[in-house]
């Protein structure tokens, strides 16, 4: 299991209790945002490695839409993944072994990180 099989059944245990029917959604939309956040972290670091090697790869415009675009295929790979056969083959393999289980405060700051890190980084390059 990799670390966002492991950090999506943290999320569904943690809100479990609340959310019967919507910890799955929860689930897929927090592990979107975590990879949609560290896409963006690394877009702004190429875009100040470039900016710094004055390289003019594209338009601010069209990575903003390219980034969006990401953001959409990655949501779909993660409703799929998570959603159906595999996720029970994940649960069925959480079961088995013993997985780590996350603080809601590493779930929470995870994001948040990324994302404060990326505003940095893109304000160096404007």
């Amino acid at each position: 299991m990799s670390v966002f099989d492991s950090l999506f059944f943290s999320i569904i245990q943690s809100t479990k209790t609340r959310f019967k029917k919507r910890s799955n959604t929860m689930g897929v939309l927090y592990i979107t945002i975590l990879q949609s956040s560290i896409i963006l972290l690394l877009g702004a670091f190429f875009a100040a490695f470039f900016n710094q090697m004055n390289v003019s790869m594209m338009s601010a415009t069209k990575a903003w839409v390219l980034f969006g675009l990401t953001c959409l295929i990655v949501y779909f790979k993660n409703w799929i993944q998570y959603t159906g056969k595999k996720r029970n083959i994940l649960n069925a393999k959480r079961t088995k072994t013993k997985t780590s289980h996350y603080s809601v405060w590493v779930i929470v700051i995870l994001p948040l990180g990324c994302i404060l890190l990326s505003i940095l980084l893109l304000k160096s390059v404007s």
